[in-house]
């Protein structure tokens, strides 16, 4: 034999390894994670989770939610809730994505059985992602109407107002001589958001949306533009806009926090916010609202944490971040709820009334209150610039966050095909869900907003949370998971985490989906009662997430062969290339799975290629003892 061949035998897989991606023959190129792009940063990842979960619900949701509810003493359901059912699944979702890099639709290579999960999740993202994107329209529209010296809601006397409006600075000159009887009247904040921004008085209900305002639609435009520019090269550029919008609103709502405390009257605001009445507790209504206050500000089944986490290299530590992002999330929401309330109790000294007749939650405290308030300081366009910039930043990277999710689960699909054009498919997504979102910038569009609101992501949402919960820890083995963790941290999750996911979570998800169904109520947008069919076409947007799991069902049923039990037997057994998507983070059971694989241990190539053994390679020898181990206590 000539000489060179033993050198050869002792390298048979490196070039392998090494070559790019784009160089492989057939189908391989598209088996690697190269191609799918990774973060850039080291802070990419973190700042991008900060971003999607931080977003306007905590500024307009949480702090209404504690005051309704107990005050101060929310916090401690609230903080509960959080180490049940938020910290746990927030987890699995990121060990899942980091685990296999794959997007909310071929991650159900771990029981194809279930990919209907996936499926659910893009139509709720997608819902989302159209009213969500109208939102952030309103606020580009405040951001524009704010560069002038004087607000254009701050006065009565505009062609939009009516009779019933009334300005406060004639309350507060009132105030002097006679009491102003202000229960029949109008603030000019409000008449300026619905009878100008919104033009409501055009529509006369949900059936009839009439015409189109041309300045809302451009304003729709401009965010789908900003989005798809931000987007376009998928995490690469994303995270590296997030630098800005998940850093920048905590300056601001620094700013306005400081600017709300000195104000007068602002602690009577902060003592309504947080006065603790611990009788609350005691009511089933407080817990829900707080496991729902965290379900929805965590963003967990959106898919977003699972996209977000595909694009982290295997050893990433997600322990850490779940932890640095739920907190964080949950202090933000705090925080923002001083300034808001600080700025309500200034506000209702203002106008003599008390601070719960000012407090609203939702679009009425960003789009009606809050303006008011910022007409009554001095710089008030300075302030309400500064205020609706900081919600363009919040709603701006949870946005980045619905998009890549429904990118990146279509793209991962059909790998070979859409990857190279992953810019041109954006674009596509953008214009579509643009055109679907027009019905929200007609006169009626609020009706089509608050259904969409209501339903598009209430108990569908929940169902593919708890059907994935099930399934990890039941169909693919709570064991499993573990030693997938375990593999990829170096450790395996406590107890408690065992607990949550075995138990405590999809068993709290359970009592949230059986009370909004015990207590449902139909939607209302102010004094409006939504028509029966509105009612029946946001059921089926719910129901039409849900029955995506059993249709997914008989599709995967269908591709096995043999009897009916061996069908639902195979297809719930993971696919065959499941697991790590880099050969040499393969060890153990997934050792020699991918496509055209010839390796027969991916470690003895890392140790050639990288020299010595890491930790990481002493924890694949430990799992993959454990995993001898077991097999022979099984065969035994």
């Amino acid at each position: 034999l000539p000489s060179p061949i033993p050198w050869s035998l002792a390298q048979p897989v490196t070039p392998d390894l090494l070559v790019s991606p784009s160089s492989q023959d057939g189908d391989l190129g598209s088996e690697c994670p190269e191609d799918r792009g990774n973060w850039t940063g080291r802070l990419d990842f973190l700042l991008s989770c900060i971003g999607y979960c931080v977003g306007l619900g905590n500024v307009w949701r949480f702090p209404y939610r504690a005051y309704t509810n107990g005050g101060g003493a929310f916090l401690v359901p609230y903080f509960i809730m959080l180490a049940i059912c938020g910290i746990p699944i927030f987890f699995m979702e990121l060990s899942l994505g980091q685990f296999s890099s794959l997007g909310p639709l071929a991650v159900w290579k771990i029981s194809p059985l279930f990919k209907g999960v996936g499926m659910g999740t893009i139509l709720i993202v997608s819902l989302v992602a159209i009213y969500y994107n109208m939102i952030i329209a309103y606020v580009l529209f405040y951001l524009f109407a704010s560069l002038t010296s004087d607000l254009p809601w701050q006065h009565c006397g505009n062609w939009w107002n009516t009779d019933l409006c009334l300005d406060h600075h004639v309350i507060k000159a009132g105030n002097n001589t006679l009491p102003v009887n202000i229960s029949n009247t109008v603030s000019p904040s409000e008449e300026y958001w619905s009878r100008y921004v919104l033009h409501i008085q055009g529509s006369s209900g949900i059936g009839d949306p009439g015409r189109i305002r041309w300045n809302l639609c451009l304003c729709l435009l401009l965010s789908w533009t900003i989005v798809y520019l931000c987007i376009l090269k998928g995490v690469k550029s994303s995270g590296k806009v997030v630098y800005f919008t998940a850093t920048f609103p905590y300056l601001i709502l620094v700013m306005l926090l400081i600017r709300g405390v000195t104000l007068e009257g602002a602690w009577k605001g902060i003592q309504f916010y947080l006065t603790p009445q611990f009788d609350h507790l005691l009511s089933s209504k407080v817990w829900i609202e707080a496991a729902l206050q965290i379900f929805y500000s965590l963003g967990v089944g959106f898919g977003g944490l699972l996209t977000f986490a595909s694009y982290n290299t295997f050893h990433q530590n997600i322990y850490r971040d779940t932890f640095i992002v739920t907190l964080g999330n949950a202090i933000t929401s705090i925080l923002a709820g001083f300034a808001i309330f600080s700025v309500l109790g200034y506000m209702s000294q203002e106008l003599g009334v008390p601070v719960n007749q000012v407090a609203k939650a939702g679009p009425g405290l960003a789009f009606v209150v809050y303006p008011q308030a910022m007409t009554m300081l001095p710089l008030s366009p300075f302030w309400s610039f500064l205020f609706f910039f900081m919600l363009l930043t919040l709603g701006l990277d949870s946005q980045f966050a619905f998009m890549e999710t429904i990118v990146t689960a279509v793209t991962d699909e059909f790998p070979y095909y859409l990857r190279p054009k992953k810019a041109s498919f954006s674009a596509v997504i953008c214009i579509a869900l643009f055109l679907m979102g027009l019905i929200l910038t007609t006169e009626g569009g609020m009706y089509w907003l608050v259904l969409l609101d209501d339903y598009s992501a209430g108990f569908g949402l929940m169902v593919v949370v708890i059907t994935t919960c099930l399934v990890v820890t039941r169909v693919y083995g709570m064991k499993r998971f573990c030693r997938d963790i375990h593999m990829m941290l170096g450790f395996k999750p406590g107890p408690y985490f065992r607990a949550c996911w075995m138990v405590l979570s999809p068993a709290t998800m359970m009592a949230l989906l059986v009370y909004n169904i015990v207590k449902y109520q139909p939607s209302e947008y102010g004094n409006y009662r939504f028509p029966t069919w509105a009612e029946v076409l946001g059921i089926l947007m719910g129901v039409l997430s849900c029955l995506m799991i059993p249709m997914g069902m008989v599709v995967a049923v269908l591709q096995e062969e043999g009897t009916l039990w061996e069908r639902v037997q195979q297809a719930s057994r993971p696919a065959m290339d499941w697991g790590p998507s880099l050969e040499e983070n393969r060890t153990g059971v997934y050792v020699a799975s991918l496509a055209g694989s010839q390796s027969p241990k991916p470690l003895m190539v890392h140790m050639r290629k990288y020299g010595g053994i890491t930790s990481y390679e002493n924890t694949a020898i430990e799992v993959d003892r454990e995993m001898e181990e077991e097999d022979e206590e099984e065969s035994m």
